[in-house]
């Protein structure tokens, strides 16, 4: 910026002339549209738009400033007209020759006469009309040699009094739309970032998550300050990155973000021309090589405190080489742990935690991503299935989404023979609870829930009938058989499979 806001961010310019042009009242319309048409001309980067809030929360405050300083000087002006009018009227009462003294210091003082200072006189002048004829009428020439009149600078001073007002109310309503307005939905309106990043031939980026959609921009923030290239450029060659491998059989890399958070970014960095700081590098180098460089920094570290300290008591004193090694190995073992502790710490601080990405689906899961609510348990009694079929219900009423389907994954506690007396009939009683809430809701949809059950097999290493692998085993089997795989590894299914479409995602529930 140049002139009187050279040292002042280009936002907060811009927050003073919205300001200003609607007299501190602001709207979304007013808003949206006073930074469109500005960036028009030039684009605003990511930091400005999220700093806009900040900075029309301090363009309105000094609205305020500005409006009580304006307050304040017409206040003192209506006080020093006051005072004026008190002396005459008390000389009048008292000694009515001293009138025209007073009146002669007053042309003396020579006060500004301003719309305040007038209107305050005048108004007196009105309670007190005969009293202050004198003064009145010195005041009327001296307005007249400036070609203005009393009864004008009354008039503006009401305007000035009403605009003030109005301006005043405009300001504080404006800071609570402020509060009350979605910034997140206002920067992603008005960045060019991200219009251009939901370009993505994957078509993936607008559908997910603010969160995730955040880190992306995040990433071009990053790149942009560290190249020489705007936002704006490093947001359009990612997307070139991703288009020049449309019809590729990993679609993966046709998505923008595999270029901004995924293993393509160095591709990204190469071509803004980067520069890495030192930090930067060191993080690439832990990402790329994360153990060897935990390990040898460990290492490293520890031989650097151990030769540093046996160093310097080879200096100052003599001991027998069987003392030194001891030394050594007990300096070792310490260093190593000072190294560890060391080295942890310096990884918090070089290694961030990474945000996976996310799909948005507050609004409804599509029906191209189906997702399965598995409970893997056992049946062990009439009661205890009881209870699963009561908490998938619960489930269910929580997560009404017409793409979500419920399951029981169960096989049966281990024993000493394949089948025991009491199978058949826990089986049928889960069955049948499947089939019931299946009846009971079927008005919403044929077949929400459903029940995988396994058989026991032999386990020589336990020497026992068992589900194979248990927890880990149901979940395998049951991912196999929705990937198409075959269902003979369930002895019993209930549920209409043929109303089951094809699932994405399992979500895996404890019975707990």
């Amino acid at each position: 910026m140049e002139g009187a806001s050279a040292n002042y961010p280009r936002v907060y310019e811009l927050a003073l002339e919205l300001i200003s042009h609607v007299d501190g009242r602001i709207d979304a319309a007013h808003l949206s549209g006073f930074v469109a048409a500005y960036q028009e001309v030039s684009h605003l980067k990511l930091g400005e738009l999220w700093a806009f809030p900040i900075m029309l929360r301090l363009a309105l405050i000094e609205n305020l400033r500005r409006v009580a300083a304006q307050l304040m000087k017409a206040r003192k002006e209506r006080d020093a007209a006051d005072e004026w009018a008190n002396q005459m009227l008390h000389a009048f009462e008292h000694d009515p020759s001293k009138v025209i003294v007073i009146v002669g210091r007053l042309a003396q003082a020579r006060p500004e006469l301003t719309q305040a200072f007038v209107a305050e006189f005048w108004r007196r002048a009105q309670e007190k009309s005969p009293n202050l004829k004198l003064a009145m009428s010195w005041m009327e020439e001296r307005l007249a040699d400036q070609h203005l009149s009393m009864e004008q600078l009354v008039q503006e001073e009401s305007k000035s009094q009403a605009a003030n007002q109005v301006s005043v109310g405009n300001s504080i309503g404006s800071l609570r739309f402020l509060d009350a307005m979605d910034w997140r939905e206002f920067v992603e309106t008005q960045s060019v970032v991200e219009q251009t990043l939901r370009a993505d031939p994957a078509q993936v980026y607008a559908r997910m998550d603010f969160a995730t959609r955040d880190t992306y921009r995040h990433t071009v923030e990053r790149l942009a300050k560290l190249s020489k290239k705007s936002e704006l450029e490093v947001a359009v060659m990612a997307i070139n990155l991703a288009r020049e491998r449309d019809g590729e059989t990993d679609t993966r890399l046709m998505h923008v973000g595999y270029y901004l958070v995924g293993k393509g970014v160095e591709e990204l960095e190469s071509v803004t021309k980067m520069k890495h700081s030192p930090a930067g590098l060191v993080r690439r180098f832990g990402s790329q090589r994360p153990l060897t460089l935990y390990l040898g920094g460990i290492l490293l570290v520890s031989l650097l405190v151990t030769f540093g300290i046996l160093y310097w008591v080879a200096s100052v004193a003599y001991l027998p080489l069987g003392s030194f090694l001891l030394l050594a190995v007990l300096l070792g073992v310490c260093a190593s742990q000072f190294s560890l502790s060391l080295m942890n710490w310096l990884s918090g601080m070089f290694v961030a935690p990474r945000q996976l990405p996310k799909l948005d689906f507050s609004k409804g899961i599509p029906a191209a991503h189906a997702t399965m609510v598995a409970v893997p348990t056992m049946l062990g009694s009439a009661a205890a299935i009881d209870d699963l079929l009561e908490t998938l219900e619960v489930h269910y009423l929580a997560n009404r989404d017409p793409h979500v389907f419920f399951a029981l994954l169960t096989d049966f506690p281990d024993a000493p023979q394949e089948f025991m007396p009491a199978d058949d009939e826990l089986v049928h009683r889960a069955m049948k609870g499947v089939q019931m809430l299946n009846a009971k809701y079927k008005q919403e949809r044929s077949s929400i829930f459903f029940l995988f059950h396994r058989p026991r097999r032999w386990n020589d290493q336990d020497g026992v009938w068992m589900g194979y692998e248990r927890k880990r085993g149901k979940l395998s089997d049951l991912n196999r058989y929705l990937r198409g795989g075959s269902s003979q590894c369930f002895s019993h299914i209930s549920g209409e499979l043929s109303q089951l479409p094809h699932i994405q995602y399992v979500i895996t529930l404890d019975t707990d």
